[in-house]
């Protein structure tokens, strides 16, 4: 059984969902691939898992590095779950591209290249958004390519950590 949880965000409402221990699920309302991964016979239910997601959210959107990861349980393919574990990497108020991701994951597996294209496609299928950072990824030049929520929320998101960082732009 799953379970869903609302949070009301300064972006708009955030649905949260569980397996009743860990965070399977993190989507702005009415983003791309809303609630994707969401078992259709889920029940609205407050769990301790969505008091600490409630708790990271506050102090992200606050501006402060939250010092502690909720429990997330990722649904996806291996190498959807190899590309959501790069972006936990990234830090706060920092960006990387989906083709530096491409490049490390292809040096690790020892191969002469990987498709910067399916690193996209797995960084767009993120199901826990902001906790796993994907709106930390960004095109190759620097623009705000791709993201579910929508690119006005990146940008927001992206400003909000840069200032909150100290880091000029």
């Amino acid at each position: 059984m799953e379970y869903t949880h609302y949070y009301d965000s300064p972006l708009g409402k955030i649905l949260l969902a569980s397996d009743g221990h860990a965070l399977t699920g993190l989507w702005f309302e009415g983003q791309k691939y809303f609630a994707a991964k969401l078992d259709p016979d889920h029940e609205e239910k407050n769990l301790p898992v969505f008091g600490q997601a409630e708790q990271w959210l506050a102090l992200y959107f606050n501006g402060k590095i939250p010092d502690f990861t909720p429990p997330l349980s990722m649904k996806g393919t291996p190498f959807q779950k190899e590309v959501w574990e790069e972006l936990l990497a990234i830090p706060f108020g920092q960006t990387t591209t989906y083709g530096k991701i491409a490049a490390e994951m292809a040096e690790w597996r020892g191969l002469a290249s990987m498709s910067a294209q399916a690193v996209g496609s797995a960084v767009a299928h993120n199901p826990i958004s902001l906790i796993i950072p994907c709106h930390r990824v960004v095109g190759t030049n620097g623009s705000l390519t791709g993201y579910a929520g929508g690119l006005e929320k990146k940008k927001w998101l992206l400003t909000m950590e840069r200032q909150a960082a100290g880091i000029v732009v």
